[in-house]
């Protein structure tokens, strides 16, 4: 990091370039408000130098500097004039992939790239771009500043964001035959799934108060383990009244129909009698369209005016702590597993490939739910060794 120093009373700045010590002779006398003056210039030099727009001769026409990075810059310029810019590359990388994936994972991808990437990288040439300047990236992610008051986006949005850069770096390196900058860095630490079901009363308060014509919507949220683009991409022709199952293999997801996450998603849930109940109720409401639940117009219910419409506002009344409606689905697990249930079945049920994930992140709601916290083992033990 750069700083502002003193020589016989002047000014002078002193800062790295290229791996080049930089000391910058100035009039400016050394005072406070000659010194702030040359802090802010210093910031705007370093900040330039980081995204690769820095141009010494704009800041140092005289300096015997400038024509020596001018040279530098021409024979780099003569060596790899075929090498894009990284918005040039991104555009190309991102057409040639776009066919592969799911109409939500390109807003993520683009907005992205968008919103944090391209005000950054889009006109520095791809082999320029540093290491360093991909870590000062990441941690400027740290602290934007969010709507809550927070300041920084999270571990796991930072590496979301840095998916598609390190992607593009990476098949660039090979293209172009130049080293990613990317070797070496791993994504952020990621804390663990923030799980926080309801209990059994909450949501029996729930379905009780909700408004009368969202109450069989919550019914197969909270027991079914459904995600949310599931339910609200559910049609009746997947719906199998005689086998008492919900045939998963579609989802609206970001305004449009699709494909259901993994494959290992597309599944039968089984029907409970609630679960029964509620959608032959349904049935009388909707049958003549094509989705389960739907608005006026016959289109999937929206994401955003349930949640700030229905879900937080019916939590808001009843005094529940908020919390996200995807938590019907931790809510389902847990309860599932509280009864009981075999944990292959709860995990076929949930989509899941293997009862891994269920165990890591449901089993320790488990032993409040059940009593099973070594009373079991215990009465076992006295059973048998007291006969």
């Amino acid at each position: 990091m750069g700083s502002i120093r003193s020589r016989s009373g002047k000014l002078f700045f002193d800062f790295r370039y290229r791996g080049v010590r930089c000391r910058e002779q100035t009039k400016l006398s050394d005072n406070p408000v000659n010194r702030k003056r040359a802090t802010t210039i210093l910031e705007r030099i370093e900040a330039e130098i980081l995204v690769g727009t820095f141009d010494y001769a704009t800041y140092f026409p005289n300096s015997n500097s400038t024509e020596r990075f001018r040279r530098i810059d021409a024979v780099q310029l003569a060596s790899s004039s075929s090498i894009p810019s990284f918005r040039d590359f991104a555009d190309t990388w991102f057409t040639e992939n776009e066919p592969r994936w799911k109409h939500s994972y390109k807003i993520t991808l683009r907005t992205s790239l968008d919103k944090h990437i391209l005000p950054v990288f889009g006109e520095v040439q791809l082999d320029e771009i540093e290491k360093s300047a991909v870590l000062a990236f990441r941690a400027n992610l740290a602290r934007i500043p969010r709507k809550d008051g927070a300041s920084g986006l999270s571990p796991s949005r930072i590496n979301h964001v840095m998916v598609p850069l390190r992607s593009i770096m990476n098949e660039a390196a090979e293209r172009y035959e130049f080293s990613s900058p990317f070797k070496n860095i791993k994504p952020l630490k990621v804390g663990r799934s923030d799980v926080d079901p309801f209990a059994l009363e909450e949501v029996r308060q729930l379905i009780e108060h909700v408004r009368p014509d969202y109450k069989n919507y919550l019914i197969v949220r909270f027991f079914t383990g459904m995600r949310t683009g599931e339910v609200h991409g559910l049609k009746w022709k997947h719906v199998d009244f005689q086998h008492r199952q919900i045939l998963v293999r579609e989802s609206f997801v970001a305004g449009q129909q699709t494909t259901t996450k993994t494959d290992g998603s597309t599944r039968e849930i089984q029907m409970s009698q609630p679960v029964l109940d509620a959608l032959k109720q349904q049935s009388k409401v909707t049958c003549d369209i094509d989705y389960v639940f739907a608005n006026k117009s016959g289109n999937p219910l929206s994401v955003h005016n349930v949640t700030k419409r229905i879900w937080y506002p019916l939590l808001k009344r009843l005094g529940i702590p908020l919390r996200r409606p995807y938590q019907t689905r931790h809510t389902a697990a847990t309860l599932w597993l509280a009864a009981g249930e075999n944990p292959e079945w709860i995990a076929r049920q949930m989509g899941h490939s293997t009862t891994e994930m269920l165990f890591r992140i449901y089993s320790r709601y488990v032993p409040n739910l059940t009593r099973q916290d070594g009373s079991a083992f215990e009465s076992l033990l006295k059973r048998t060794l007291n006969k």
